[in-house]
């Protein structure tokens, strides 16, 4: 394909410079079309117009050094650390650069004498030259040996953008690759961002954007650049935000479009309720009741979200809900991630629906054949009225009669087509979506923007506040010595374990192990029980129902317990190797204790050195109760992408925008994108960006389809 004939859409094989081999790397990483190179935007950039002369290098300062490599080579210490020790000189002196345990520098010959390399990093001095400066693990960039003006011009003397290696393509390859992509188009880059919004909020055109945000000319300061701040950087942030706040409005707008089952609220749900409730519902559980209600009540279908802290109380609001929804003639599916989950939900509403005319069952893998296979006829026939279950429920031979409302526990748990799964069990039923893991705000305008939000902000009366200790391996007896006291007091207690039994991570303690050794050595005079994951069903339900009428008072397990155990007498929790455990998967543990009027501590005992971030953790839950200030620090140290872990979840996957850094601007396009949907100046421009949104928003942002 000609240069000239380049456009957005054309594949990025066609460019020039991109073979086979390079445009498999480039897919690899979700980079098939030139819009998609355009859009792999830096992640930094380097001030080349003030290259740091040698002589002029100051301790503690971070800079850009063009130097010729004078030696290299791999040497190893006296400790068997290998460092990889380079020298280079421009006119003005001599500087040394190291990198430990970096074998592969050498292996693959990435320097030779004579090479011209820009090295960026921390200066210091060099404690084992004689008056040496040195960059300890600088990143680095070779300059081709014949380099031709306009080439040159992309690297040196002027911001140059930095970009994450695409396997071995790395930042200088790609910076020409976006380079002749941009000179392929020439003016020809159409823009797709509505033309009402561009001007209402003063953005520049998607072209210059993409020029300036690749190749700032310099008229910007250098902080600016480099904070993602300029006029450029924040069209191409607002439009990622814009795009996905007004995909999600259309997605609810055509969600509330559709006809749903309009719920009655009687006199005999209202006695219903008066009958199962085991205590005086707070403020905010009456509060997000009534949210529920009158959206089910609506004629439209509901799709909700449910937040609240471990122990505030959401479950019992979920089955209020559900009676109205069986009160009014309608089946209840309730969805949870795990059997242990499921089972005591299944237990907790057995008991509370008895006095009442209605059945419901456990739908779980781990039943016999011909149990499930009865159970799903009777869920077909109407004779069950509310079923809980893990993904059984979604398997494909499961029917419901008449569906009416579905609670999906623990949301995050789930790939989102395994909601959808569920909700097409019936007609349009009313969906409510749990989560004790709180969801930062920013998280959750992408994640959730399309559902409606409710929030349990208040924990139930008599909860004492959950006292958060971090001890050390040296602690360890001081530790054993709590626990064994507040057992005696009568009280019960958790001994967490990362991993089940010896396997590759020596350094760690299995619970199989040291569930032997605390039953033998440590607290022999006690009656312990052990809980994991690759118990039988019937063996974890055994366990925890002894934990749970007091024949077990220490239980010994590993992160099963994290969700779903409610023992009100549970006072104490131990939690070892806790650094190497998430922060919200900490507090989520945490949430198990603390469930009575009784004081309950959650000691977490970790290994010394600590990481920066292990430290920072730890110190959140030793000064914090509140999951919506963990979830917000929890974001902040693991980042959007790894909040929950994996793409299947449904968060967007942004090339330039973050979450973190672009919160304000997220707000602005939200509120933009909301009143576009609601009010777009014209129907032409208004079609014209939902069918860009349709052609673009499944591959770009990973979402479903929005309209």
């Amino acid at each position: 394909m000609a240069q000239s004939l380049l456009t957005l859409s054309s594949e990025v094989k066609f460019l020039k410079g991109v073979g086979p081999a390079r445009a498999e790397l480039l897919a690899a990483r979700g980079i098939h079309t030139v819009e998609d190179l355009l859009y792999y935007t830096p992640f930094r950039y380097e001030d080349r117009t003030r290259v740091t002369r040698i002589r002029d290098l100051v301790p503690g300062q971070t800079t850009t050094v063009l130097a010729k490599v004078l030696t290299c080579g791999l040497m190893r210490t006296r400790t068997g650390l290998y460092i990889f020790d380079l020298a280079a000189t421009d006119t003005t002196g001599m500087l040394r650069c190291k990198w430990f345990n970096a074998v592969y520098l050498e292996k693959r010959k990435i320097f030779r004498q004579g090479q011209r390399v820009f090295f960026y990093g921390k200066v210091e001095r060099d404690p084992f030259g004689t008056g040496n400066l040195q960059i300890v693990q600088p990143q680095f960039e070779i300059l081709p040996e014949s380099e031709d003006a306009s080439a040159e011009s992309l690297e040196v003397g002027r911001v140059v953008p930095i970009y994450e290696s695409v396997g071995t393509l790395g930042t200088r390859v790609l910076r020409r690759l976006i380079s002749a992509a941009l000179a392929g188009l020439g003016a020809q880059i159409p823009d797709h961002l509505p033309e009402s919004i561009r001007r209402k909020n003063q953005l520049v055109e998607r072209g210059a954007a993409l020029r300036q945000t690749h190749f700032p000319d310099g008229a910007r300061p250098l902080e600016e650049v480099a904070s993602f701040r300029t006029p450029a950087q924040l069209r191409l942030i607002f439009e990622e935000f814009f795009a996905v706040g007004a995909g999600l409005a259309l997605k609810r707008r055509k969600a509330k479009a559709a006809p749903g089952i309009e719920f009655r609220v009687t006199d005999g749900v209202r006695q219903a309720i008066k009958q199962i409730l085991p205590f005086h519902p707070t403020g905010a559980q009456k509060r997000v009741l009534k949210e529920i209600a009158d959206d089910m009540c609506s004629p439209r279908p509901m799709n909700r979200l449910l937040q609240g802290d471990v122990g505030s109380g959401k479950t019992i609001v979920a089955i209020q809900a559900a009676l109205l929804a069986m009160e009014n003639g309608y089946q209840v599916a309730l969805m949870a991630p795990t059997e242990i989950l499921a089972t005591q939900h299944y237990l907790y509403i057995k008991n509370l629906l008895a006095p009442l005319p209605y059945s419901a069952d456990l739908l779980i893998s781990a039943r016999r054949a011909a149990e499930k296979a009865e159970l799903k006829r009777r869920i077909a026939g109407g004779e069950i009225h509310l079923v809980v279950g893990t993904h059984a429920l979604i398997e494909e031979d499961v029917s419901f009669a008449r569906l009416g409302f579905a609670v999906v526990d623990e949301q995050h748990r789930f790939g989102v087509m395994q909601r959808f799964r569920l909700i097409r069990k019936g007609a349009t039923p009313d969906v409510l979506v749990m989560t004790a893991t709180p969801i930062p705000r920013t998280l959750a305008l992408t994640l959730y923007g399309d559902l409606d939000f409710s929030v349990i902000d208040e924990l139930p009366p008599n909860r004492t506040p959950i006292e958060t200790r971090l001890l050390f391996e040296r602690d360890r007896g001081q530790a054993f010595e709590f626990v064994r006291e507040r057992v005696r007091q009568g009280g019960q207690a958790y001994v967490v374990y990362p991993v089940i039994e010896e396997g590759g991570k020596l350094d760690l303690k299995p619970a199989v192990r040291m569930y032997e050794y605390l039953s033998t050595t440590v607290f022999p005079e006690l009656r312990l029980g052990l809980l994991h994951g690759r118990l039988r069903s019937e063996e974890k339900e055994g366990v925890m129902q002894a934990f749970k009428g007091g024949e077990v008072q220490i239980l010994v397990s590993t992160t099963v317990v994290e969700v779903g155990v409610d023992v009100a007498n549970a006072t104490v929790m131990l939690i070892e190797h806790a650094e190497r455990f998430g922060l919200a998967q900490l507090h989520q543990l945490r949430g198990r204790i603390g469930r009575g009027r009784a004081k309950s501590t959650c000691l977490l005992l970790a290994e010394e050195p600590l990481s920066d971030v292990a430290a920072e953790r730890l110190r959140t839950l030793t000064e914090t109760t509140d999951g919506f200030r963990i979830a917000e620090i929890d974001l902040k140290l693991r980042g959007p992408g790894e909040f929950f872990g994996t793409r299947q979840w449904g968060i967007p996957t942004f090339r330039i925008a973050n979450l973190l850094r672009d919160q304000e601007i997220l707000e602005w396009a939200k509120r933009e994108a909301l009143e576009f949907v609601a009010h777009p100046a014209s129907r032409q421009e208004f079609e014209a960006f939902v069918s860009y949104l349709r052609a673009h928003w499944p591959r770009r942002y990973g979402l479903a389809q929005v309209a």
